[in-house]
């Protein structure tokens, strides 16, 4: 397993990471979601994310456990905060100082951990003064709960001004974590670029667009039984804007003759697409099975060459997103509850 520095900091993690979002706590039990977790530790990886709200805490919980017994300096441990969690009451979501202080020790408290390596605002909060946030994301630093800061799908803009009040505050904003794929590539024109110049690097979920770039979603076909395109508890709503698209889903058949030839699998081969780009440290995989886990890592050891990464695209341009605009579309407006 390879390494990747973290931003422009002395933080490696693995450039597959494993993320336990739509599974732990909720489409797979306890057992399965250890022995992926432990599929993970044997295959190498080192570096785990997680999210509050995932499963309303109940993923922390299942991954604090399945890590227990670990070496923690061995580690490394994200997780996120924003969404509501709890009762859901008024303050149990955003980026205030009182939720940003609570959720992390309740994080701390189910990951069985004193301290997470990157603590991420899982989006931009429009309710709470900028100043706000960033100054309790530095007291969370200065108590040790956190060693670095990281945001999700933050615009452009926002990462600027967020990194650079960090700086002021005496601290590290050092991740961004964004949807991106070949299908999805919106980050491209402004936030990349702004990230490579204030040092800030991409931890990248759903590089294989919620397995739609596995091939196994064919146009015109019924989705397979047991997919995530079938699971009412969250994982159809969000495949589902992909599977609306008959043409994306032909040229993603087209995609097989190019991952044979690389000598992968098309999920490996989405994978090492979305690693091919410098700005991204790390991509976020989950699963449902041991041995995906297993699958998935082999991107990290055949690292795709220009002509590979260029010959997806040829294929994917007239159907893949690019559009910038969507970056500013993602974080709500005023906070859900």
């Amino acid at each position: 397993m390879k390494y990747r520095y973290a931003g422009n900091s002395g933080l490696k993690i693995t450039e597959i990471t494993y993320g336990n979002w739509l599974t732990h706590g909720s489409q797979v039990e306890n057992d399965v979601a250890t022995a992926c977790v432990r599929a993970a530790l044997d295959a190498g990886i080192t570096s785990f994310d997680t999210a509050d709200v995932y499963a309303n805490t109940i993923a922390e919980s299942v991954l604090g456990e399945a890590l227990k017994g670990e070496r923690r300096e061995s580690l490394e441990i994200f997780t996120k905060v924003y969404w509501p969690t709890g009762p859901k009451g008024a303050n149990d979501t955003g980026l205030s100082r009182k939720h940003i202080m609570e959720s992390i020790n309740g994080s701390l408290k189910r990951l069985q951990t004193d301290y997470v390596d990157i603590y991420q605002a899982h989006r931009f909060d429009y309710e709470t003064p900028l100043e706000e946030t960033m100054q309790a994301f530095a007291d969370v630093v200065r108590q040790g709960k956190a060693l670095y800061i990281g945001v999700s799908e933050w615009t452009a803009e926002q990462i600027r001004e967020g990194h650079q009040m960090a700086k002021q505050l005496g601290f590290q904003l050092i991740t961004s974590q964004p949807q991106y794929s070949a299908l999805w590539r919106v980050i491209e024109e402004k936030v990349v670029p702004t990230c490579e110049e204030l040092g800030v690097s991409q931890i990248v979920w759903s590089p294989v667009a919620q397995g739609v770039l596995t091939g196994k979603y064919k146009p015109g076909v019924e989705p397979p039984a047991g997919s995530r395109a079938t699971d009412e508890k969250g994982g159809k709503s969000m495949v589902a804007r992909f599977l609306e698209d008959q043409e994306a889903l032909a040229r993603v058949q087209q995609l097989k003759p190019i991952a044979d030839e690389a000598g992968l699998t098309m999920a490996q081969l989405a994978v090492a697409w979305v690693l091919h780009n410098p700005n991204v440290a790390a991509a976020i995989i989950g699963a449902s099975r041991p041995e995906q886990v297993a699958e998935n890592v082999k991107a990290s050891e055949h690292p795709i060459g220009d002509d590979v990464w260029n010959a997806v695209n040829e294929v994917l341009d007239p159907v893949s997103e690019k559009d910038p605009a969507k970056t500013y579309e993602v974080s709500p407006k005023s906070r859900i509850v």
